[in-house]
Protein backbone atom coordinates (compact mmCIF):
# COMPACT_ATOMS: atom_id res chain seq x y z
CA UNK A 1 0.00 0.00 0.00
CA UNK A 2 2.48 2.37 0.92
CA UNK A 3 4.48 1.84 -2.27
CA UNK A 4 1.59 2.31 -4.71
CA UNK A 5 0.62 5.37 -2.25
CA UNK A 6 4.40 6.70 -3.35
CA UNK A 7 4.21 5.20 -6.90
CA UNK A 8 1.01 7.63 -7.53
CA UNK A 9 2.63 10.36 -5.91
CA UNK A 10 5.59 10.39 -7.96
CA UNK A 11 3.27 10.01 -11.25
CA UNK A 12 1.24 13.03 -9.75
CA UNK A 13 4.82 15.08 -9.51
CA UNK A 14 5.40 14.59 -13.05
CA UNK A 15 2.35 15.65 -14.29
CA UNK A 16 2.25 18.92 -12.53
CA UNK A 17 6.19 19.56 -13.35
CA UNK A 18 5.37 18.83 -17.07
CA UNK A 19 2.50 21.50 -17.04
CA UNK A 20 4.44 23.55 -15.37
CA UNK A 21 7.21 23.47 -18.21
CA UNK A 22 4.79 23.19 -20.81
CA UNK A 23 3.37 26.62 -19.90
CA UNK A 24 6.50 28.06 -19.17
CA UNK A 25 7.84 27.01 -22.86
CA UNK A 26 4.31 28.47 -24.29
CA UNK A 27 4.72 31.62 -22.17
CA UNK A 28 7.92 32.37 -24.06
CA UNK A 29 7.29 31.45 -27.14
CA UNK A 30 4.46 34.24 -27.15
CA UNK A 31 6.83 36.13 -25.84
CA UNK A 32 9.23 35.35 -28.57
CA UNK A 33 6.88 36.25 -31.05
CA UNK A 34 6.46 39.60 -30.03
CA UNK A 35 9.70 40.26 -29.80
CA UNK A 36 10.16 39.49 -33.83
CA UNK A 37 7.57 41.35 -34.29
CA UNK A 38 8.69 44.85 -32.51
CA UNK A 39 12.01 43.65 -33.99
CA UNK A 40 10.44 43.67 -38.10
CA UNK A 41 8.52 46.84 -37.04
CA UNK A 42 11.52 48.98 -36.65
CA UNK A 43 13.33 47.66 -38.98
CA UNK A 44 10.78 48.38 -41.74
CA UNK A 45 10.27 51.82 -40.11
CA UNK A 46 14.05 52.40 -40.72
CA UNK A 47 13.76 51.64 -44.35
CA UNK A 48 11.19 53.82 -45.32
CA UNK A 49 10.94 56.35 -42.72
CA UNK A 50 7.19 55.56 -41.99
CA UNK A 51 6.40 54.87 -37.51
CA UNK A 52 6.75 51.24 -36.75
CA UNK A 53 3.59 51.78 -34.86
CA UNK A 54 1.48 52.19 -37.76
CA UNK A 55 3.16 49.61 -39.52
CA UNK A 56 2.31 47.24 -36.03
CA UNK A 57 -0.96 48.68 -36.03
CA UNK A 58 -1.98 47.75 -39.93
CA UNK A 59 -0.39 44.25 -39.00
CA UNK A 60 -2.68 44.60 -35.41
CA UNK A 61 -5.84 45.29 -37.26
CA UNK A 62 -5.34 42.55 -39.99
CA UNK A 63 -4.59 39.38 -37.31
CA UNK A 64 -8.18 40.28 -36.43
CA UNK A 65 -10.24 39.93 -39.04
CA UNK A 66 -9.16 36.84 -40.42
CA UNK A 67 -10.34 33.91 -39.11
CA UNK A 68 -6.81 31.13 -40.25
CA UNK A 69 -4.05 32.72 -38.52
CA UNK A 70 -1.67 30.46 -36.95
CA UNK A 71 -0.99 30.88 -33.41
CA UNK A 72 2.62 31.20 -34.00
CA UNK A 73 2.29 33.69 -37.40
CA UNK A 74 3.92 36.78 -36.92
CA UNK A 75 3.11 38.80 -39.75
CA UNK A 76 -0.41 39.47 -40.75
CA UNK A 77 -1.23 41.30 -43.14
CA UNK A 78 -2.21 40.14 -46.43
CA UNK A 79 -2.27 42.35 -49.81
CA UNK A 80 -4.49 41.05 -53.21
CA UNK A 81 -2.28 38.89 -55.15
CA UNK A 82 -3.01 41.65 -58.29
CA UNK A 83 -1.91 44.25 -56.36
CA UNK A 84 1.29 42.17 -55.39
CA UNK A 85 1.80 40.90 -58.85
CA UNK A 86 0.17 43.39 -61.34
CA UNK A 87 -2.45 42.17 -63.61
CA UNK A 88 -1.90 39.74 -65.29
CA UNK A 89 1.91 38.56 -63.71
CA UNK A 90 2.15 35.49 -61.39
CA UNK A 91 6.15 36.43 -61.24
CA UNK A 92 7.99 37.46 -57.72
CA UNK A 93 10.95 38.40 -59.69
CA UNK A 94 11.31 42.18 -59.39
CA UNK A 95 11.66 42.88 -62.49
CA UNK A 96 8.29 41.08 -63.87
CA UNK A 97 6.58 42.63 -60.91
CA UNK A 98 7.56 46.45 -61.51
CA UNK A 99 6.99 45.75 -65.56
CA UNK A 100 3.50 45.07 -64.43
CA UNK A 101 3.56 48.01 -62.16
CA UNK A 102 2.85 45.42 -59.03
CA UNK A 103 3.55 46.89 -55.36
CA UNK A 104 5.49 43.87 -54.46
CA UNK A 105 8.68 44.22 -52.54
CA UNK A 106 11.63 42.55 -51.32
CA UNK A 107 12.62 42.73 -47.72
CA UNK A 108 14.44 40.20 -46.93
CA UNK A 109 17.19 40.79 -49.89
CA UNK A 110 16.68 37.63 -51.29
CA UNK A 111 16.04 39.63 -54.76
CA UNK A 112 12.41 38.26 -55.04
CA UNK A 113 9.22 39.84 -53.12
CA UNK A 114 7.30 36.68 -52.04
CA UNK A 115 3.81 37.44 -50.81
CA UNK A 116 4.05 35.23 -48.12
CA UNK A 117 7.27 36.43 -46.45
CA UNK A 118 6.63 39.23 -43.60
CA UNK A 119 9.56 41.20 -44.35
CA UNK A 120 8.43 41.50 -48.14
CA UNK A 121 5.11 42.60 -46.80
CA UNK A 122 6.12 44.69 -44.04
CA UNK A 123 7.95 46.53 -46.53
CA UNK A 124 5.52 46.55 -49.34
CA UNK A 125 2.81 47.84 -47.16
CA UNK A 126 4.96 50.38 -45.27
CA UNK A 127 6.22 51.41 -48.99
CA UNK A 128 2.70 52.09 -49.96
CA UNK A 129 2.07 54.32 -47.16
CA UNK A 130 5.50 56.03 -48.00
CA UNK A 131 4.05 57.07 -51.43
CA UNK A 132 1.61 59.41 -49.79
CA UNK A 133 4.13 61.05 -47.16
CA UNK A 134 5.11 60.67 -43.55
CA UNK A 135 2.86 62.93 -41.57
CA UNK A 136 -0.06 61.55 -39.60
CA UNK A 137 -2.38 63.16 -42.52
CA UNK A 138 -0.30 61.95 -44.84
CA UNK A 139 -0.23 58.17 -43.62
CA UNK A 140 -4.45 58.45 -42.77
CA UNK A 141 -4.95 59.21 -46.39
CA UNK A 142 -2.87 56.00 -47.53
CA UNK A 143 -4.82 53.90 -45.45
CA UNK A 144 -8.16 55.19 -46.72
CA UNK A 145 -6.49 54.71 -50.33
CA UNK A 146 -5.46 50.95 -49.32
CA UNK A 147 -8.84 50.55 -46.90
CA UNK A 148 -11.41 52.56 -48.10
CA UNK A 149 -13.33 52.43 -45.26
CA UNK A 150 -13.26 55.16 -42.47
CA UNK A 151 -14.14 53.32 -39.30
CA UNK A 152 -10.89 50.42 -40.25
CA UNK A 153 -8.50 53.99 -40.41
CA UNK A 154 -9.76 55.24 -37.33
CA UNK A 155 -9.35 51.59 -35.84
CA UNK A 156 -5.36 51.42 -36.68
CA UNK A 157 -4.87 55.62 -36.10
CA UNK A 158 -6.01 54.75 -32.67
CA UNK A 159 -4.18 51.62 -32.15
CA UNK A 160 -0.83 53.05 -33.27
CA UNK A 161 -1.49 55.86 -30.44
CA UNK A 162 -1.84 53.38 -27.91
CA UNK A 163 1.31 51.25 -29.15
CA UNK A 164 3.32 54.93 -29.41
CA UNK A 165 2.27 56.11 -26.02
CA UNK A 166 3.44 52.98 -24.23
CA UNK A 167 6.13 52.17 -26.41
CA UNK A 168 5.24 48.73 -26.54
CA UNK A 169 2.82 46.02 -28.40
CA UNK A 170 2.72 43.44 -25.71
CA UNK A 171 -0.14 44.88 -24.00
CA UNK A 172 -2.16 41.61 -23.04
CA UNK A 173 -3.43 42.87 -19.29
CA UNK A 174 -7.22 43.68 -18.40
CA UNK A 175 -9.31 44.49 -15.39
CA UNK A 176 -12.99 43.85 -14.89
CA UNK A 177 -15.61 46.64 -15.27
CA UNK A 178 -16.46 47.55 -11.88
CA UNK A 179 -14.72 47.97 -9.21
CA UNK A 180 -14.39 44.46 -7.15
CA UNK A 181 -14.18 45.75 -3.58
CA UNK A 182 -17.53 46.98 -3.75
CA UNK A 183 -21.07 44.77 -3.97
CA UNK A 184 -22.24 43.33 -7.52
CA UNK A 185 -23.75 40.74 -8.82
CA UNK A 186 -24.05 39.53 -12.55
CA UNK A 187 -24.85 36.36 -14.66
CA UNK A 188 -25.34 35.47 -18.56
CA UNK A 189 -27.73 37.97 -20.00
CA UNK A 190 -26.73 38.30 -23.33
CA UNK A 191 -29.50 37.56 -25.68
CA UNK A 192 -32.44 37.89 -23.47
CA UNK A 193 -35.37 39.30 -24.98
CA UNK A 194 -35.94 43.66 -24.11
CA UNK A 195 -39.22 45.06 -24.94
CA UNK A 196 -38.31 49.30 -24.95
CA UNK A 197 -38.37 50.70 -28.02
CA UNK A 198 -39.73 47.48 -29.95
CA UNK A 199 -38.27 43.48 -29.66
CA UNK A 200 -34.54 43.26 -29.59
CA UNK A 201 -32.35 40.98 -27.86
CA UNK A 202 -30.14 42.22 -24.68
CA UNK A 203 -26.35 42.88 -26.60
CA UNK A 204 -24.41 42.02 -23.25
CA UNK A 205 -24.22 41.91 -19.70
CA UNK A 206 -26.17 43.41 -16.68
CA UNK A 207 -23.81 43.82 -13.78
CA UNK A 208 -25.92 45.55 -11.00
CA UNK A 209 -24.10 47.49 -8.59
CA UNK A 210 -25.05 50.46 -6.43
CA UNK A 211 -25.02 53.97 -7.69
CA UNK A 212 -21.57 55.48 -7.89
CA UNK A 213 -19.85 52.74 -8.10
CA UNK A 214 -16.93 53.17 -10.16
CA UNK A 215 -16.59 51.77 -13.74
CA UNK A 216 -13.17 51.15 -15.25
CA UNK A 217 -11.70 50.60 -18.57
CA UNK A 218 -11.30 46.77 -19.16
CA UNK A 219 -8.72 46.69 -22.37
CA UNK A 220 -6.43 49.29 -23.70
CA UNK A 221 -7.95 51.31 -25.86
CA UNK A 222 -9.13 55.04 -27.40
CA UNK A 223 -12.84 56.31 -26.11
CA UNK A 224 -14.59 56.62 -29.26
CA UNK A 225 -17.89 57.92 -28.09
CA UNK A 226 -19.34 59.49 -25.23
CA UNK A 227 -23.23 60.94 -24.56
CA UNK A 228 -26.79 59.82 -24.39
CA UNK A 229 -28.58 57.40 -26.40
CA UNK A 230 -31.91 56.81 -25.74
CA UNK A 231 -31.56 53.07 -25.01
CA UNK A 232 -28.04 52.93 -23.21
CA UNK A 233 -28.38 56.78 -20.85
CA UNK A 234 -25.21 57.80 -20.68
CA UNK A 235 -22.64 56.15 -22.05
CA UNK A 236 -19.50 55.47 -23.08
CA UNK A 237 -17.95 53.27 -26.09
CA UNK A 238 -13.92 52.23 -26.39
CA UNK A 239 -12.51 50.59 -29.10
CA UNK A 240 -9.82 48.44 -28.33
CA UNK A 241 -6.83 47.06 -29.89
CA UNK A 242 -7.89 44.28 -31.25
CA UNK A 243 -10.97 45.61 -32.98
CA UNK A 244 -13.52 45.30 -30.51
CA UNK A 245 -15.46 48.21 -29.49
CA UNK A 246 -16.43 48.23 -25.68
CA UNK A 247 -20.14 49.98 -24.93
CA UNK A 248 -20.60 51.26 -20.96
CA UNK A 249 -24.56 52.05 -20.42
CA UNK A 250 -26.79 53.05 -17.90
CA UNK A 251 -23.80 55.47 -16.37
CA UNK A 252 -24.66 58.13 -13.31
CA UNK A 253 -21.95 60.44 -14.62
CA UNK A 254 -18.51 60.47 -16.53
CA UNK A 255 -14.66 60.42 -14.47
CA UNK A 256 -13.47 64.19 -14.40
CA UNK A 257 -11.73 64.70 -18.09
CA UNK A 258 -12.89 61.98 -20.22
CA UNK A 259 -13.01 62.92 -23.27
CA UNK A 260 -13.61 61.35 -27.03
CA UNK A 261 -9.87 60.78 -28.21
CA UNK A 262 -8.72 59.94 -25.02
CA UNK A 263 -6.69 56.62 -24.61
CA UNK A 264 -7.13 54.20 -21.44
CA UNK A 265 -5.46 51.23 -20.23
CA UNK A 266 -7.19 48.37 -17.84
CA UNK A 267 -8.09 50.20 -14.83
CA UNK A 268 -8.56 53.60 -15.48
CA UNK A 269 -11.65 55.10 -14.15
CA UNK A 270 -14.23 56.25 -16.79
CA UNK A 271 -17.67 56.94 -14.79
CA UNK A 272 -19.48 55.37 -12.36
CA UNK A 273 -22.93 53.27 -12.08
CA UNK A 274 -26.49 54.44 -12.84
CA UNK A 275 -29.83 53.68 -14.11
CA UNK A 276 -29.96 56.17 -16.75
CA UNK A 277 -31.95 55.45 -19.96
CA UNK A 278 -34.88 54.98 -21.48
CA UNK A 279 -36.09 58.01 -22.91
CA UNK A 280 -34.76 61.70 -22.65
CA UNK A 281 -31.56 62.93 -21.63
CA UNK A 282 -31.73 63.05 -17.94
CA UNK A 283 -33.82 60.08 -17.62
CA UNK A 284 -33.14 57.95 -14.69
CA UNK A 285 -34.88 55.34 -12.04
CA UNK A 286 -36.52 53.24 -14.55
CA UNK A 287 -34.66 50.01 -13.81
CA UNK A 288 -32.38 49.14 -11.05
CA UNK A 289 -28.71 50.53 -10.82
CA UNK A 290 -26.44 48.53 -12.69
CA UNK A 291 -23.61 48.69 -15.35
CA UNK A 292 -24.82 47.46 -18.49
CA UNK A 293 -21.48 45.78 -20.91
CA UNK A 294 -20.93 45.19 -24.45
CA UNK A 295 -18.67 43.41 -26.70
CA UNK A 296 -18.65 44.28 -30.67
CA UNK A 297 -16.58 42.22 -32.72
CA UNK A 298 -14.92 43.99 -36.27
CA UNK A 299 -14.07 42.25 -39.17
CA UNK A 300 -13.49 45.16 -41.37
CA UNK A 301 -16.90 44.67 -43.12
CA UNK A 302 -19.34 44.89 -39.98
CA UNK A 303 -19.84 45.27 -36.27
CA UNK A 304 -21.67 42.21 -34.60
CA UNK A 305 -22.51 41.60 -30.95
CA UNK A 306 -21.22 39.02 -28.82
CA UNK A 307 -21.22 37.44 -25.54
CA UNK A 308 -19.14 39.25 -23.24
CA UNK A 309 -20.29 37.13 -19.87
CA UNK A 310 -16.80 34.34 -20.57
CA UNK A 311 -14.65 37.22 -20.66
CA UNK A 312 -16.18 39.05 -17.91
CA UNK A 313 -15.67 36.18 -15.73
CA UNK A 314 -12.02 35.87 -16.77
CA UNK A 315 -11.14 38.83 -16.04
CA UNK A 316 -13.21 38.94 -12.56
CA UNK A 317 -10.48 36.05 -11.75
CA UNK A 318 -7.39 37.96 -13.09
CA UNK A 319 -8.72 41.56 -10.94
CA UNK A 320 -8.88 39.58 -7.62
CA UNK A 321 -5.48 37.78 -8.20
CA UNK A 322 -3.96 40.54 -8.09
Amino acid sequence: MLYLKSTHSFILLIILTSCFFSLQIAAEEEDSIYEKRMALYKKTEALTQIPWYYIAAVDQYERQIYKDIEDNQVISIRIEPTLWFGAGNDSNTLNAIELFNGIGKDGNGDHKANLKDGEDVLLTMASYLQEFGHTEEDIKIGLWNYYKRDLTVQTIKNTARVFKKYNDIYLTDRDFPVAINYNYSYRNTWGDRRGFGGNRIHEGTDIFADYGTPVKSTTYGVVELKGWNLYGGWRIGIRDIYNIYHYYAHLSGYEEGVKVGQIVKPGDVIGSVGSTGYGPPGTSGKFPPHLHYGMYKDNGYSEWSFDPYPYLRKWERMAKSN
